[in-house]
């Protein structure tokens, strides 16, 4: 099979490049480039890597190849040089986006030019020095931005859980007293079955996870947890399993009433209107929690999520380390956790050099 290149200047130039094609050819390091455009090859890609992961992070690469396409769609992938993905990435920066929104696009196409050069479709992967384009913060904006999230002090708790106890709709005091003293994710919540409790034992296994984009209560998912950490079984305070316990009689006789149309999978919170049943949806908890921040004059801009801050930081308050909070929550590693945590353990810290201070001067 014939090899030709042209347009060499000079014989020079011929010898040379014939040169390096044979030792190309030799070594086995050859790659004869494919006319595979950027929109085909990623439909390829996404195609292979959908058995790989949930179907949420599906979604999210799909997105993420969606600004992608505004760039390379219909350029064949060996066209793709380093100039032109950098400048890619730097447009996107022109037109507004964040930073982590443009580290999801430039993460997807890594993974995209990696498997091109590995089916030896391209030779060379443009992304591989590129980078994302940062914002320089003025002074003012590093001043005013919060090194820790928002989470409630366990003064502020105490009022949002009577709030939802006193002024909460159906079900809400259950779902935000188990949120707040178990600090599991909203999802996990939503997927939470009676057959993860074990009420003698006293722990709530954390099994998987609920899924449904567009909220739409009957095409709910139950996913895999969100790491393999996620998966864990946790302690629970006696007075959580207590309301439980109420809960569930309240919901059998819903149960009971709507036993034609019920949909019996056996979850902790399911709807008891519409759809009986059904597993609760995440946005619906995250109306109800705005709600009761405003009843009880709570800062509003926090979410069910700033229940995981709030249990890392009482937890960090009662002197329990680091890693027992990480695998709580089930986490392996987690700056956001560890920023929360390290913030509320400065004081602790202040008090052992105090502590140790005195102890000398005792002497």
């Amino acid at each position: 099979k014939q090899i030709e290149r042209g347009g060499f200047k000079t014989k020079a130039e011929a010898e040379a490049a014939a040169a390096k094609l044979y030792a190309e050819l030799t070594d086995g390091t050859y790659v004869e480039e494919s006319d595979i455009t950027f929109e085909e090859f990623a439909k390829e890609w996404l195609s292979e890597y959908k058995t790989t992961v949930k179907t949420s992070t599906i979604r999210v690469r799909k997105h993420e190849i969606a600004r992608l396409m505004d760039y390379f769609a219909k350029l064949k992938m060996r066209s793709i040089t380093r100039k032109k993905y950098q400048d890619a990435l730097n447009d996107l920066k022109k037109r507004g986006y964040a930073d982590n929104t443009i580290e999801g696009a430039h993460g997807t196409g890594r993974m995209i030019f990696k498997k091109a050069v590995e089916w030896r479709v391209i030779k060379t992967d443009p992304t591989q020095y590129a980078y994302v384009p940062k914002s320089q913060k003025t002074v003012e904006e590093l001043e005013q931005e919060k090194e820790v999230p928002n989470y409630l002090e366990k003064e502020e708790l105490a009022l949002f859980l009577r709030t939802a106890k006193d002024k909460g709709l159906e079900q809400d005091y259950p779902i935000f007293l188990t949120l707040a003293y178990t600090g599991m994710r909203v999802g996990e919540l939503c997927a939470l079955k009676w057959s993860d409790i074990d009420f003698a034992e006293q722990t709530i296994s954390i099994t998987k996870t609920y899924y449904n984009p567009n909220n739409n209560t009957k095409k709910y998912k139950l996913l895999p947890p969100k790491t393999k950490e996620s998966k864990r079984t946790i302690d629970v305070d006696p007075a959580v399993l207590d309301e439980l316990e109420k809960h569930r009689a309240t919901q059998n006789k819903v149960r009971m009433r709507k036993r034609d149309t019920y949909h019996d999978k056996d979850f902790v919170f399911a709807d008891i209107k519409r759809y009986p049943g059904y597993p609760v949806y995440i946005k619906k908890i995250e109306n109800r929690m705005a709600r009761l921040l405003k009843l009880a004059g709570l800062d509003e801009s926090l979410t069910p999520h700033s229940l995981r801050h709030t249990h890392t930081s009482l937890l960090a308050e009662a002197r329990v380390n680091l890693e027992t909070i990480m695998e709580r929550l089930g986490h392996k590693d987690d700056e956001t956790t560890r920023h929360v945590y390290l913030h509320v353990t400065k004081s602790q810290k202040k008090e052992a050099s105090q502590k140790f201070a005195e102890l000398m001067r005792s002497l």
